[in-house]
């Protein structure tokens, strides 16, 4: 039985035009990311939803704390969580103004509310799929405001 190859790593990172090739971050060199830079990436990205959906608003707590603890040893994992921590933020200010509309609105705009939520899980979601095989993943839209 014959199958077709496997993509290559630069035919995946095309498919998704949100991936990164990683040349985008300057300090990043063409090694693959070891398993334990995936974990803690991932666990960068899953712990802004864990934050969101847990604890309320307070998402960029975890990636903030994964880039501190790792920002030294793996550029991608510096990297990864940066973006993420930068992804919360904007989640944040996203929700902050929903909710100010839905107030000024007197309640008649009441489902912006959960249009945080919603972004927070399909992005949440796609940026977890992309970092566990390995790539690096960019929002496509982010204030980044941690360079």
């Amino acid at each position: 039985m014959n199958l077709p190859p496997e993509p290559s790593r630069n035919e995946e990172a095309s498919a998704n035009p949100y991936a990164s090739d990683g040349n985008s971050d300057p300090s990043f060199t063409d090694a693959e990311p070891t398993l334990e830079e995936i974990n803690c990436a991932t666990l960068a990205h899953l712990s802004g939803c864990a934050g969101l959906i847990g604890f309320g608003y307070i998402g960029f707590a975890g990636p903030l704390i994964i880039w501190w603890l790792k920002k030294e040893s793996s550029a991608y994992v510096e990297f990864q969580a940066k973006e993420a921590f930068n992804f919360q933020i904007t989640i944040l200010l996203i929700a902050i103004t929903c909710g100010i509309i839905t107030v000024l609105s007197c309640g008649t705009a009441f489902a912006l509310i959960f249009l945080p939520v919603l972004l927070q899980l399909i992005f949440g979601i796609l940026s977890v799929l992309d970092v566990r095989k390995g790539r690096a993943y960019r929002y496509p839209f982010n204030l980044r405001l941690m360079q």
